[in-house]
Parts: structure tokens; C-alpha cells; sequence
């Protein structure tokens, strides 16, 4: 009885690991899986653009980001007081199509949703929201 309540749970942690619902992995949410740096001088109103980490910035005084990870882990860059980066961690999940929640570990500053409005490898664009209220 013990070993089979304990299959049980595994498999259910297993099962729960492994399964992502459709926009999580769809083909475009995947371009996000690595470290995007603000790209400031290119925003457009309400909409943020970010750049992967590798591309060839202009020099700036420093830049904010994140970094999303496939299993949910999301890191958030912030401008450190000696003008570094100083990463925070947290999880995203996706909340519906395209609009994905941010949940940092330290809880700073609340909950917080990213609108996708477009993601390529070169190029993420999105909107920052905030949680409407229930």
C-alpha cells in the first residue's frame, strides 16, 4: 500500500513537471527562453524593447532585463548601486495568450504582468501591467 501511494505521488509530480500547457510552449513563447537587456532607446510609448544579451548595445549607463528559463524560473535585472546588475528571482507563468505573470521571490514590488506584443530571437517587445485588482 505504502509503495503504490508513493508511485501515485511521484507520477503526479512527474506529470506536473513535465506538462505545459499550449502557451507556455508555443513555437513564439519559446524565443524567450534567455536573457533579454532593455533596449530603451528604441521603446515606442507603452511598448518596452528588449534585445538578447549578446547583441551589440550602444553604451548606456546601464540596462535593466530578465531572464526567462523553461521551467518557470524568471530572473529580473535591476541597475545595482555601483551601475552593475543585481538579479532577482522569481517564477512566470503564463496567465492567458500572450500575457504571462511575474512573481518575484523577494516581493519588493507586487506581482506584475509582461503583454507579449512580439517575440523573434532579436527582438522582444512588450507591455509591462499591472495585476488588476479581483
Amino acid at each position: 500500500m505504502r509503495l503504490s501511494v508513493l508511485l501515485f505521488c511521484l507520477s503526479v509530480l512527474l506529470l506536473s513537471s513535465t506538462c505545459r500547457n499550449d502557451v507556455a510552449s508555443s513555437p513564439e513563447m519559446k524565443v524567450l527562453y534567455r536573457t533579454w537587456l532593455h533596449a530603451h532607446e528604441e521603446d515606442q510609448g507603452d511598448v518596452l524593447v528588449y534585445r538578447p544579451n549578446t547583441y551589440s548595445f550602444k553604451p548606456s549607463r546601464g540596462r535593466t532585463g530578465f531572464a526567462f528559463d523553461q521551467n518557470g524560473l524568471f530572473t529580473q535585472y535591476d541597475i545595482a548601486p555601483t551601475d552593475g546588475m543585481e538579479g532577482r528571482t522569481g517564477r512566470w507563468t503564463a496567465e492567458r495568450e500572450r500575457v504571462l505573470r511575474i512573481s518575484l521571490n523577494d516581493q519588493r514590488e507586487p506581482d506584475y504582468l509582461l503583454e507579449v506584443v512580439s517575440a523573434t530571437p532579436e527582438l522582444l517587445q512588450v507591455r509591462r501591467l499591472p495585476v488588476p485588482a479581483k
